[in-house]
């Protein structure tokens, strides 16, 4: 609708390494918005933003999601950048899109040496926070390794939740892309829904 203001917008994260940023770029976000302002009440951009880690401009956004298959490199202009970002009270969600793995966990240790990744087990609030979903869906199989969620906390807050195994994002495309079953995509943007549920409301 012409003219509505909306309370939030939010962004895919462009990073340098040579990984593919873009892998999800046409409908992925896209979609996620549209079914959280259907379906819990958000009033998100329907129009995503892409900002790279070392601008200033990713300070204008609540939600930051990354994904890819290949290397990621932060500098270290770009290591400080994301890690002030976080700590001032932004969100990265990273959905590993498979071979992400060792290289984000490389990244954000630099970006927070004194931090680990915890597991969330299935009844963590955020698998609750608007549907009941039972821990992280599975949405494509790759190594047979079980869907897993990691997340950094500071002072007792979520910055970053790591899903892996999963391929959240592939889940939230349309369904033509991947031919998804219906069900399994309802089940990943049910749980995409509950992240944002969980950063903006918690």
């Amino acid at each position: 609708m012409s003219g509505t203001k909306y309370s939030h917008k939010i962004a895919l994260l462009k990073y340098n390494g040579g990984g593919d940023w873009y892998a999800n770029l046409e409908t992925s976000l896209p979609n996620l918005i549209r079914f959280c302002n259907k379906e819990i009440g958000t009033q998100i951009d329907p129009e995503q933003a892409v900002v790279e880690v070392g601008s200033v401009e990713l300070f204008d956004f609540p939600f930051v999601h990354m994904t890819g298959h290949g290397n990621v490199i932060f500098n270290d202009s770009e290591v400080e950048n994301l890690r002030k970002y976080l700590l001032a009270g932004g969100f990265l969600h990273i959905d590993d899109n498979y071979g992400l793995d060792q290289y984000v966990r490389r990244e954000m240790q630099k970006v927070f040496p004194e931090k680990e990744f915890k597991i969330l087990n299935a009844n963590h609030e955020i698998f609750r926070s608007k549907f009941r979903l039972n821990g992280l869906p599975k949405v494509h199989e790759h190594d047979k390794n079980p869907a897993v969620a990691y997340a950094l906390f500071d002072a007792g807050r979520m910055v970053c939740l790591y899903t892996s195994e999963s391929d959240l994002g592939d889940g939230w495309e349309d369904a033509q892309v991947h031919n998804d079953s219906q069900a399994t995509r309802i089940k990943a943007l049910q749980m995409g829904a509950n992240i944002l549920q969980y950063v903006f409301f918690n």
